[in-house]
């Protein structure tokens, strides 16, 4: 099975898609999902998905770790000319993965309980990402 989720973003944080592969995989059979997203200003995740205070933490550490090319720390950047958080979107996105891999058996996440499956948007401005999804 293939195919191609796409998932509608309105700025930096986490969007969990979690649900959408449960609804997609249901009726499968076991084996191994990867999905990779088709973009390098994005990432994706897995991580605990009870708390939001998680992700707004998350989200907060990677904005400090590496801020917007307008802040004078970031001077050093010469990718600048799409705005101050595209060069930051790409270090972020290199720093984080942009696959993943997850076990299916009888057509079920082999996630934890607190697990969810997230796209971590890091650009400013709205973008419908793909997600490419194949399960073997």
């Amino acid at each position: 099975m293939q195919s191609i989720l796409h998932i509608a973003t309105d700025g930096p944080g986490l969007y969990e898609f979690t649900s959408d592969m449960r609804a997609l995989l249901s009726g499968a059979q076991t084996g191994l999902l990867t999905l990779f997203v088709r973009h390098t200003s994005c990432s994706l995740l897995i991580q605990e998905n009870a708390d939001p205070e998680v992700q707004d933490d998350l989200q907060a550490f990677f904005h400090r770790l590496v801020p917007p090319s307008s802040d004078p720390s970031m001077s050093y950047l010469r990718h600048t000319y799409e705005g101050p958080d595209d060069m930051p979107a790409h270090i972020k996105a290199a720093m984080m993965p942009v696959s993943l891999q997850i076990p299916v058996a009888q057509g079920r996440l082999m996630l934890g309980t607190w697990q969810g499956i997230y796209l971590f948007e890091h650009r400013s401005r709205p973008h419908e990402r793909q997600v490419v999804v194949h399960l073997s």
